[in-house]
């Protein structure tokens, strides 16, 4: 058998001879031969010393990540052979820096988490084979941080299933402290252990790269898979959140402030980013009564309540269930109203069956407003209170009026705002920007609820007004208003423009970024060119947003100290 030169990804080997024995194996015609021989191959491969079992584990994980559902290698013993494999890498260090043997761990872990995604009776399969114990040593990253990454993945897939998690929960809260400091701080440490290092470990370069491109695709990779890691570990304590688990220890004040920054591309629908943990533990006592003690976590709900973020509905049910607790409303009110606001004409979320989210916002708000209006209740900030007058005006007082309008009165109504309006754009156009902003208010001020149309292009106008006038939360406020006036599934092009022009002036780079890519997918869809001037914000915000961009680390000298003192520093297997 010819042989492979070292440092070779195991995948990309279409010149070296597969080993027989595996490989064969599975080309079997006998199917009652071919499972006997499998079955044996998995016994005996933890204790190999053979160059091949690296490529036959890289074949078992093509297999594992194309067929997860199939029962034949669950059934016949894979996961107890990639425990013991798991096992030895972290054991054995000699065996494990021995040709290419450093990969196994890696592909071990990967092919358990594989398997254990989508069906519960291969999850408790792989519990009763031992896979929990390796997997935790992983996660305390006793090789390195690609390894925590497949170990918090497999872990949560575990968790998420009934039958499984209390398996997982039986570790006790050190499962749940790890998976909070992987979430909070793994992308630093993949920005020191990786990104920054001028020589990096081989066998990650390849893991990552599959063997192809060069260091600009590694980055892009390094970053996706650090993104990918603090959503999975998100997952992770997710599952323990619903069971109402270990919430002494993720209701830390400084987790829960973390949280907010949490935002990924890995989209897992439990928990997309911090906001989905942090909706469930809105759902707890201890949780509400937490955030709504944490003045910074309020603001950063309330800035993505007011945002074009597919997880903007989460925040508002954040704030909901914060709203609605007796015990937690009146702080979370004083806060939110101000922004909550601009929402209450929002239409419905992400399910159309539900009512709309700005109506259950009314609800919510106005609960007891009569009690606030007399002093029975008391708001220390007045904004607040006039905010509450305003959504009472805007959705009680207005709409009884309208209903009692005759036609002849809307036909006027109209009719002023249209010359009101052009009389704001004629000063608008003249440099008389204040005076514009007042006709504008001034129209808004006649206009019923049922008048959506006018309404939507008086608080565009006005909000650019505002960006003129330097006041940049005034053109969000406005800005948000006119989104929401606007029809389900097509925003409003202009205001989302000039939202991402306000958010990009109170340095809100993450807001200002989304509401600018989806003005170009407005404009896209309309087949319309996107202005320059909008993609030279989206190049502006996504720099500012980028994962590693953000990342204060130690310099070069400084992080090859701290790993030279670490278990893994002068691990050289791959090569560099």
């Amino acid at each position: 058998m010819a042989e492979r030169p070292k440092n070779d990804h195991p995948i990309r080997s279409p010149d070296i001879a597969l080993p027989f024995c595996f490989f064969c194996m599975m080309n079997e015609p006998d199917p009652v031969l071919r499972t006997l021989k499998i079955t044996e191959y998995f016994k005996e491969m933890p204790t190999r010393d053979d160059r091949e079992s690296v490529l036959a584990l890289s074949g078992l994980w093509s297999i594992a990540m194309t067929r997860p559902n199939n029962p034949e290698f669950p059934e016949i013993g894979i996961f107890e052979c990639m425990a013991k494999l798991i096992c030895r890498g972290i054991s054995d260090r000699e065996w494990l820096l021995r040709d290419q043997n450093v990969y196994i761990p890696y592909y071990a872990a990967h092919i358990i988490g594989s398997y254990v995604m989508n069906r519960a009776e291969f999850a408790e399969i792989a519990v009763e084979s031992g896979v929990i114990p390796p997997l935790m040593e992983l996660l305390k990253g006793k090789i390195s941080w690609v390894e925590q990454r497949v170990a918090v993945r497999a872990l949560g897939h575990l968790a998420s299933h009934e039958k499984t998690f209390e398996s997982v929960a039986e570790i006790g809260g050190g499962v749940v402290e790890l998976a909070m400091e992987i979430s909070s701080i793994f992308v630093e440490n993949v920005y020191r252990q990786f990104f920054c290092l001028k020589q990096r470990l081989k066998y990650q370069r390849n893991l990552l790269t599959r063997g192809l491109g060069g260091v600009e695709i590694e980055n892009r990779k390094a970053e996706e898979w650090a993104i990918q890691t603090q959503c999975w570990s998100l997952h992770l304590l997710n599952c323990f959140a619903r069971k109402e688990r270990h919430l002494n220890l993720l209701c830390k004040r400084d987790f829960l402030k973390n949280l907010c920054q949490i935002w990924g591309g890995l989209m897992i629908p439990e928990a997309p980013g911090g906001i989905g943990l942090l909706k469930t533990l809105c759902k707890t006592e201890p949780g509400r009564k937490m955030v709504a003690d944490l003045e910074q976590v309020l603001k950063s709900l309330c800035v993505l309540a007011r945002s074009s973020d597919e997880r903007q509905v989460m925040a508002i049910e954040c704030l909901l269930s914060l709203i609605k607790d007796p015990e937690t409303r009146h702080r979370v009110l004083e806060i939110s109203v101000l922004s909550l606001v601009d929402l209450v004409e929002l239409e419905n979320g992400s399910e159309l069956k539900k009512p709309k989210l700005g109506n259950t916002l009314t609800q919510a708000l106005l609960q007891d407003y009569h009690k606030i209006k007399y002093g029975n209740q008391k708001l220390h900030s007045e904004r607040a209170k006039r905010a509450l007058e305003e959504i009472w005006e805007l959705k009680v007082e207005k709409k009884r009026r309208e209903k009692l309008m005759s036609e002849k009165e809307m036909k006027k109504r109209k009719l002023l705002v249209g010359i009101l309006k052009k009389q704001g754009n004629h000063k608008f156009r003249n440099g008389e920007i204040e005076k514009a902003a007042m006709k504008y208010t001034e129209a808004l001020n006649i206009c019923i609820p049922k008048m959506r149309k006018q309404r939507l292009v008086l608080y565009s106008n006005r909000a650019q007004c505002f960006l003129l006038l330097r006041n940049p939360e005034s053109a969000i406020s406005d800005t948000t208003r006119a989104l929401c006036l606007s029809k389900q599934g097509s925003p409003h092009s202009r205001s989302l423009w000039r939202r991402s022009q306000a958010y990009d002036m109170m340095g809100l780079a993450k807001e200002s970024l989304m509401d600018c890519l989806l003005f170009a997918c407005c404009r896209i869809k309309l087949k319309h060119n996107i202005p320059c001037y909008a993609a030279r914000m989206i190049s502006k915000q996504a720099n500012a947003t980028s994962v590693f961009g953000c990342v204060k680390v130690r310099t070069f000298e400084e992080t090859k100290s701290l790993l030279e003192n670490r278990q893994w520093g002068n691990m050289t297997i791959g090569g560099c």
